[in-house]
């Protein structure tokens, strides 16, 4: 094991292996893109997560991120020159004062297991240690609470154990959740006051900060999550489908939404009809009134007549307000588990 640097373009990398032909890299623009879609293609079916990127999502994706320069954040890892993993980090202030440092290590299952990942992950912790001085230099946050942050799929085995041989701990659940079919639908009325109309363009960024204060309650809530560039990043996406939004108006109010959608690419590499009821939330004077079941059940119908045949949607397994066993009683059921893990940043 060691440390090395061989050419100006080449990545000091912390205990890196010694391997013929292995090198780390920065980020070198649009034309790592292909070998970053590569890697995820790659590794999904050793991982066991469902993924249907492109070269065109990674350059929208990137062309938006928020506290995260692609050419000081990011690490490439070469074999002879051709690209088998890279990482990224980033991080965010929580609405709790703390900052949260993240980051991912992305590498093909057949160069696991001799050290380059754990090479790779301890690179990023040393990177995030230099940004998260930096802010304390800055601004002088030096009691704020502070720590690295990963996720990983329960699937994702190999990640899982270097994370936690790495000190980092489990501090979160989430669940993709599914309803395997679009039938019995319930009817069920909206509260009083409330109606569902068509979103125009001009309610768009109304609906994008109802959002943002209605997610305000979730655990984890970032500022930063919802900067402008996110919203922009969603409006040219391929998911961004206004015409499936189901958004009830109290008045010029926004009471609460399910933004629905549809991921014609995932569909395909799959072979199945799924819809997603993503974006789910109330405000808080119109929660505790059926609002978010009545819309769930609007959205199902809506899936279902755009020829859908099962449902999607992601929860945080331990929301407040009781998310879960709401989506469980619509007909959802667990079928992915999330995990996010953290170690402090000390």
């Amino acid at each position: 094991m060691k440390t090395y640097l061989e050419t100006t373009n080449t990545i000091t990398a912390l205990d890196a292996p010694i391997m013929d032909g292995l090198t780390f890299r920065s980020f070198r623009g649009p034309e790592d893109y292909p070998a970053m879609v590569a890697v995820i293609q790659g590794s999904k079916e050793a991982d066991q997560v469902e993924r249907a990127t492109t070269v065109e999502d990674i350059a929208r994706d990137y062309a938006h991120l928020v506290n995260s320069d692609p050419y000081r954040d990011m690490l490439f890892v070469e074999m002879h020159g051709e690209v088998i993993g890279y990482s990224r980090v980033f991080w965010f202030k929580r609405d709790d004062g703390a900052y949260a440092y993240g980051h991912f290590a992305a590498l093909l299952p057949a160069w696991r297991g001799h050290g380059i990942r754990r090479a790779m992950l301890q690179h990023s912790e040393r990177r995030l240690r230099e940004i998260a001085t930096a802010h304390i230099n800055s601004n002088g946050h030096s009691t704020a609470e502070r720590y690295f942050e990963s996720w990983a799929n329960k699937t994702e085995t190999h990640w899982r154990a270097l994370l936690t041989e790495a000190g980092y701990v489990p501090v979160r659940y989430g669940y993709l959740m599914v309803r395997p079919d679009l039938e019995n639908i319930p009817d069920l009325p909206l509260p009083d006051g409330v109606e569902v109309r068509p979103v125009r363009p001009e309610d768009y960024w109304t609906i994008w900060y109802a959002a943002k204060e209605a997610f305000r309650d979730h655990w984890g809530y970032s500022e930063d999550d919802w900067a402008e560039t996110n919203f922009e990043n969603w409006q040219e996406s391929d998911i961004f489908i206004p015409e499936l939004w189901q958004v009830a108006w109290d008045g010029d109010e926004v009471a609460g939404m399910v933004l629905n959608f549809i991921d014609k690419k995932e569909n395909a590499a799959y072979n199945r009809k799924r819809g997603y009821t993503e974006t789910i939330c109330v405000r808080r004077p119109w929660r505790r009134k059926g609002l978010a079941r009545a819309l769930i059940a609007r959205s199902l119908a809506v899936l279902k007549a755009q020829g859908m045949s099962e449902a999607a949607l992601g929860v945080d397994a331990q929301n407040p307000n009781g998310a879960l066993q709401l989506y469980k009683s619509m007909g959802f059921s667990p079928v992915q588990e999330e995990t996010a893990f953290r170690k402090s940043l000390t």
